[in-house]
């Protein structure tokens, strides 16, 4: 199913591949996507499936792609070609809004909060209950999940840290109890205690049965987290594979990743 260069799909037949859920249990399909921005092709061929409760990541240099393909999942750049399918339907061409109330969140890099609202206002305005569960994220979960929020509800958004700001773009995006997390730059400029949190708060994430997808450089953190891992060279998917496999070859992270 994924498109790689000869030498990738070496290794990772060497290393093993991730399993593939069965058809009933995927919850996001990328099939040979393929954007461009205007006459400049950033993306393809780009496959990816994600089942439901799994942590995946996106993986790569910066500037191979995985914005774009973030972009194009929420249906912020139009696709080109290729097929993606959420909750076994078709979602290709659906505006960001639609998607978003189909149950995607978005932790966007530079996390976007509104900076003249509070805290407080900034989780109740995107308060919804997408994924229809019994038990959903609300003011108070979220607050308990991230005391420091609780701590400045009554703080504008730029008056908090960079730390907080992505705390209250997570909690945010929790606040629409979506079927789909996607956090793109999860721990970029953060300081290393603060990252610590956000991987303690991402592997609860993933023992509660949030499926999550993410972008981050942090690979040694991720294999910890993540169920498999898709990575990006040049706007193609160069390997695929576990965390287990990934972890037995750093020679995949200094090809690819440049760690």
């Amino acid at each position: 199913m994924i498109k790689a260069h000869d030498q990738a799909r070496a290794a990772g037949s060497a290393l093993g591949r991730a399993s593939t859920p069965s058809s009933n249990d995927v919850l996001l399909e990328v099939k040979g996507l393929e954007t461009a921005y205007g006459a400049s092709q950033v993306l393809f061929g780009i496959d990816l499936t994600i089942g439901v409760g799994e942590v995946a990541t996106l993986l790569g240099r910066n500037g191979m792609g995985k914005t774009t393909t973030v972009r194009s999942i929420m249906g912020l750049v139009r696709a080109r070609g290729g097929s993606i399918h959420f909750r076994n339907a078709s979602i290709g061409g659906f505006a960001a809004d639609r998607i978003g109330r189909l149950g995607v969140a978005l932790v966007p890099e530079g996390r976007q909060i509104f900076p003249n609202l509070s805290v407080r206002e900034n989780l109740v305005a995107f308060a919804s209950n997408r994924n229809g569960t019994t038990s959903p994220w609300t003011l108070d979960r979220v607050y308990a999940f991230f005391p420091r929020l609780a701590e400045r509800a009554n703080n504008m958004g730029n008056q908090l840290s960079g730390g907080e700001q992505q705390m209250l773009a997570i909690g945010r995006a929790l606040m629409t109890n979506p079927h789909l997390l996607i956090l793109d730059e999860a721990t970029e400029g953060l300081a290393p205690l603060v990252r610590e949190e956000i991987w303690r708060c991402l592997a609860a994430l993933k023992g509660s049965g949030q499926t999550i997808l993410v972008i981050d450089k942090y690979v040694e953190r991720l294999i910890r987290i993540a169920d498999h891992h898709t990575i990006i060279e040049r706007g193609r998917v160069a390997w695929h594979g576990s965390s287990a496999a990934l972890d037995a070859d750093h020679g995949l992270w200094q090809r690819y990743l440049g760690v």
